[in-house]
């Protein structure tokens, strides 16, 4: 319990859409639930990017920041990620130069390399598959326009130093470790992969003005409830909305657990919905408390970022409530 206390405890919130709801309905949501994790004493918010997901209304993190920002006066406000392969780098520094300029001391920059699911999602970014490849370069030529070193004047960013970070898939491992930056981990299944992963980049890590140290990140679906049972219902519908999009070629708004596990799957969707669910915590708050600390022993993780697009959410709140008692975070009185 003493090594969880010494984490920080963040939250990484998509802007999935439940059924029933609309768009503009789900991004209120995720204002909302900002504002209770600011009151149960989260660190961070990060907010994602996808793009022509009928099931997912976050398309533009930056923006949905500022609003979260707006509504928030403590916790940090970010990105979980930026997709740094669909934009230009410039455009990107003077997105996150504005809100560090409007939040000072508030924003966090995460980038991640990848691009559109589908093709014609790619042809409406102007991008390819290729264009992945080119993250590292694109990295480097972001943090030059923090720091000056560009050929452009990135106002309001030249000089501003908010911290990036880099999401872990493909090669980000490797290119956090040369820039010097903090590295967000999922949590995997296959946890020797994952300690590798880690494990490489703590040995390739190169101090830089944008870190001293290697940062760990650990990015975990988890769910708490008051048994084990309750907790593993929570994660079904995202469970099952990742098995539909493996199977049909679209993630779908959220359907409530009880009608997902009363269809019949075939065993197609049966074999990747067990797949997606292998990755994902649960349990009440005893034995998540056990999972979680053996979790951040084994791969010394500085920091926890927790998600979980439960169909309720009340449920969702309830679990991030019992993983904050679990954290120790000490929730105030109240929505700030």
């Amino acid at each position: 319990m003493a090594r969880l206390r010494s984490l920080r405890w963040s939250i990484l919130d998509r802007a999935v859409i439940r059924r029933g709801r609309s768009p503009a309905e789900t991004l209120r949501g995720t204002i909302r639930f900002a504002r209770e994790a600011e009151a149960l004493n989260y660190h961070r918010f990060w907010v994602a990017e996808h793009h022509g997901v009928p099931g997912v209304a976050g398309s533009a993190p930056t923006v949905l920041a500022a609003a979260v920002a707006s509504a928030t006066s403590r916790i940090r406000v970010g990105t979980g990620g930026v997709m740094l392969p669909n934009h230009r780098p410039l455009v990107v520094a003077e997105q996150f130069g504005v809100l560090e300029s409007l939040f000072p001391g508030r924003v966090d920059m995460g980038l991640g390399r990848s691009v559109g699911f589908t093709g014609a999602v790619r042809d409406a970014l102007g991008v390819d598959k290729d264009a992945a490849d080119r993250f590292g370069e694109q990295v480097g030529e972001l943090l030059r326009h923090f720091d000056g070193g560009g050929p452009v004047a990135a106002l309001p960013a030249r000089g501003l130093r908010g911290p990036a970070f880099v999401l872990a898939g493909g090669a980000g491992g490797a290119i956090a470790a040369a820039q010097g930056l903090p590295l967000v981990m999922a949590h995997l299944s296959d946890e020797k992969r994952m300690l590798a992963a880690i494990d490489g980049y703590r040995a390739a890590f190169r101090p830089s003005p944008h870190g001293e140290r290697p940062y760990v990140v650990l990015a975990v679906n988890a769910a708490v409830a008051a048994t084990p049972e309750k907790a593993a219902l929570l994660q079904v519908p995202e469970a099952w909305a990742t098995a539909y999009s493996r199977t049909r070629g679209v993630f779908p708004p959220l359907d409530p657990p009880e009608e997902i596990l009363a269809r019949e799957m075939t065993e197609r969707e049966r074999r990747y919905f067990t797949e997606a669910r292998s990755g994902q915590l649960h349990g009440d708050e005893a034995g998540m408390a056990t999972a979680l600390a053996r979790l951040a022993d084994r791969t010394g993780a500085d920091e926890l970022l927790l998600t979980l697009t439960a169909h309720d959410d009340a449920d969702r709140l309830d679990s991030y409530r019992r993983l904050a008692r679990i954290a120790g975070l000490g929730a105030t009185t109240g929505t700030p």
